[in-house]
């Protein structure tokens, strides 16, 4: 008996059924895998609540203390005085005795200008004096000579009348003479230009030979920079309590000096007697001892000042208080380490402190992790700090917050 003579090709159909449906199942396989453990590490840790694991997080201690309200605003720095130098008369210049950019004291001289006129017009003035006074001089004796030949009746009144008058028109053209030559003399000192104070002269427009005419352009530029101001402007708010701290004594105000990490301290000297109605704020200006020459006109600087403290405060991290739909509020530490919202209000941020009303001193308050918290959570500490001691980067966000108007 035979056997039937069964062909290789006979197995190829179940053979194909099987790697198509390897290759179907196997990357849905795959897919469902990465699917399942991308969700598992993306997957937010899910709020806990009494009945779950403890929340970790950071908590403080509110505490009550007296809080410096510190005001910051932008200043720009201003030079006391500055005066525009010009000629008083018409002429030109003969000398230039400083240089651009130097330091005069009171009363030096800055230009020299051509006075060949006003020492001419100054001797003639002179001269007429000189004159004046010999006429006078004769007058009054010849008048003294009237007077005795009329004392021995050898002269009429009308005789003495007339050597009283001459003396008298000499006396006052005396006057006249002294006070053209004092003009004069007043003339002659404008062709020298002397500093009105101390301070520092800037560009010079003019040079040796230069016209120069009252109306006309001025010689240089004074300015006082030591000591120097800054202006600046604070709310309309704070004015009561700026002015109580001055009726107090002496306001101190402090200026960080830009690209170095120090300050200069100063006085409060001037409040402008105007609110600015658009603003909302009112000008002030601070005077600042310049001798290293620290601060210069036109700079933009960061003042700040502390016109008033909040007393018996209740404060504690500024990143403690939490947002929410109505107001803000605070995750507080109950018994049983059981989260407890408490709402809060917030009377001052600074130096990376709240001031706030609603909570007593003393109460635990949850720092850092309340964005896990949910009502009656129940909290472990992963860590604690101390109140008042937030990290530098809040309290400058903080100050910066309170700055503006």
């Amino acid at each position: 008996m035979s056997l039937p003579n069964i062909s290789a090709e006979t197995g190829k159909p179940s053979r194909r059924r099987w790697l198509i449906g390897a290759l179907v199942v196997v990357p849905v396989l795959v897919i469902a895998i990465a699917w399942w453990a991308m969700k598992k590490s993306n997957a937010a840790p899910a709020p806990t609540s009494a009945g779950g694991p403890p929340v970790s997080v950071t908590t403080a201690i509110a505490a009550k203390q007296d809080l410096p309200v510190t005001l910051i605003a932008n200043g720009s720095v201003v030079a006391l005085q500055a005066v525009d130098v010009r000629a008083q008369v018409s002429s030109t210049i003969s000398k230039i005795h400083i240089a651009e950019g130097q330091t005069v004291s009171q009363g030096d001289l800055l230009f020299t200008l051509d006075a060949r006129t006003e020492e001419a017009n100054l001797r003639k003035a002179e001269a007429q004096v000189v004159k004046s006074r010999s006429d006078l001089a004769n007058a009054e004796r010849n008048l003294k000579r009237q007077r005795e030949l009329f004392e021995q009746k050898f002269i009429s009144q009308s005789a003495l009348d007339t050597a009283i008058n001459q003396a008298d028109v000499l006396k006052g053209q005396l006057s006249v003479d002294e006070a053209a030559a004092e003009a004069s003399r007043v003339a002659r000192s404008f062709t020298e230009i002397r500093a009105p104070f101390a301070g520092r002269t800037g560009a010079i427009v003019v040079r040796v030979g230069s016209l120069v005419q009252p109306s006309g352009a001025p010689l240089v530029t004074i300015s006082q920079i030591d000591p120097i101001g800054v202006s600046f402007a604070l709310p309309e708010r704070e004015l009561s309590y700026v002015q109580r701290a001055i009726a107090q004594g002496v306001l101190p105000v402090n200026v960080d000096i830009p690209g170095q990490k120090q300050s200069l301290a100063g006085k409060l000297t001037f409040i402008e007697s105007t609110v600015d109605s658009a603003s909302g704020t009112i000008a002030m200006k601070a005077a600042f001892a310049n001798a290293q020459r620290q601060l210069w006109p036109g700079m933009f600087v960061n003042v700040s000042l502390s016109p008033r403290t909040l007393p018996d405060a209740i404060v504690v991290p500024v990143q403690a208080v939490q947002s929410g739909p109505e107001r803000k509020f605070i995750y507080t530490v109950a018994e049983g380490n059981k989260a407890v919202m408490k709402p809060v209000e917030v009377e001052m941020i600074q130096s990376g402190l709240a001031a706030v009303k609603g909570i007593a001193a003393g109460t635990k308050v949850v720092v850092e992790g309340a964005q896990n918290v949910r009502k009656d959570s129940v909290v472990a500490e992963g860590g604690a700090t101390k109140s008042g001691k937030a990290g530098d980067g809040a309290g400058k966000a903080a100050d910066k917050a309170t700055a503006k108007p």
